[in-house]
């Protein structure tokens, strides 16, 4: 993420994109509050909105270290809660009626919706937000960027297909079967959209920031693995069987583990780097070597800040400390990619600037 006064200012592309996804998600709920009525349109919403919160915070406590601009995860979340929803609904009807055409049974048609045409549809078009944000590709700096956009899709689609699941629920047998379902998707599988879609995430993130010859079948393999994930837990929830799903919630907790892992060894990286980068702007002033050692160590990080906010500094040092890590950042995209002199040298001393107004201490 650049530093706030040379920031990319935002596209009409993406501002566009932000309007027509919130719109259309509106339209979605307000056709849901139509045929539901307002007593079971408002539990439905009000199930699907209550984890949200936890859920936004646990996916952005993985984004701290280099905060992501809240308009491109907005965009994300409404991509997902708008456009990935629509698309999705329509496209997988018109292939079951293709398969009805074709001849196939109601049962059959029903299961390969669910099993095949939903996953294949519905990760395609969420994991969409990210190829859209390519353009940006300023701002994915690291496979934890990936899964943090991809999972930001994830959670808006997940929100507003869940109203329409509990809204069914209830339509069918009250407030105890909307709860039933609230139960499954929303606390013991609240994750399950932002997981799959964040192997497109790695995936996409990956192709921007390797310059290897596997980087080509990057993002098709991670599309692939967030079908099979999706259509694992589908296929598991259409059998009935507590056994079946209990191993394909195994699986999916497996990737969970698998997205945490590389983010929190991505973050380790990535501080560890500063101790490469930071100790040639000593003899600037803004940095000094028990700055460096405090930088470049999550725990030193923390007790840092914890000392900062008890005698006062606490913003001064949060401020510090972000502006260290984009200008570590920036080292890594020039070694990265080609960069322009200028615009590294304009990014370079507005972080060295924010550093030395931040530094009292």
């Amino acid at each position: 993420m650049t530093a706030p006064s040379l920031a990319q200012r935002p596209s009409k592309a993406l501002l566009v994109g932000l309007v027509v996804s919130g719109v259309l998600a509106l339209i979605v709920l307000a056709i849901m509050l139509y045929s539901g009525g307002p007593i079971g349109f408002g539990l439905s919403a009000l199930l699907a909105v209550a984890p949200l919160p936890v859920l936004l915070a646990a996916v952005l406590s993985l984004d701290r270290l280099e905060p992501e601009p809240k308009l491109h995860l907005a965009f994300a979340f409404a991509w997902g809660a708008g456009v990935a929803i629509v698309l999705g609904v329509a496209l997988t009807v018109a292939g079951q009626q293709l398969f009805l055409r074709a001849g196939y049974g109601s049962a059959a048609v029903e299961y390969i919706g669910t099993v095949v045409l939903a996953p294949v549809v519905e990760e395609a078009l969420k994991g969409s937000a990210l190829l859209l944000l390519l353009r940006r590709r300023m701002e994915i700096d690291g496979l934890t960027d990936g899964i943090v956009y991809a999972s930001m899709a994830g959670l808006g689609f997940a929100a507003v297909e869940n109203v329409g699941y509990y809204l069914l629920s209830y339509d069918q047998d009250g407030i105890s079967a909307a709860v039933q379902v609230f139960v499954v998707r929303g606390l013991i599988d609240p994750l399950g959209h932002p997981i799959y879609t964040s192997m497109i995430g790695l995936g996409v993130a990956y192709a921007l920031t390797h310059r290897t010859p596997a980087r080509y079948a990057a993002i098709p393999l991670g599309y692939a693995a967030a079908v099979f994930l999706h259509g694992l837990w589908n296929g598991a929830a259409s059998t009935g069987s507590l056994g079946v799903l209990g191993a394909a919630y195994l699986v999916i907790m497996g990737a969970l583990v698998l997205l945490v892992v590389v983010t929190v060894l991505e973050r380790r990286q990535l501080v560890a780097r500063m101790g490469y980068y930071l100790p040639a702007y000593e003899p600037t002033g803004v940095i000094s070597p028990a700055d460096v050692q405090m930088l470049t160590t999550l725990p030193a990080r923390k007790a840092a800040r914890q000392w900062a906010r008890r005698v006062g500094l606490g913003r001064a040092m949060s401020d510090y400390q972000q502006a260290a890590t984009e200008l570590t950042m920036l080292h890594v995209r020039a070694e990265r990619q080609a960069v322009d002199p200028i615009r590294f040298q304009l990014e370079r001393d507005q972080h060295l600037r924010t550093m030395a107004l931040a530094r009292r201490w």
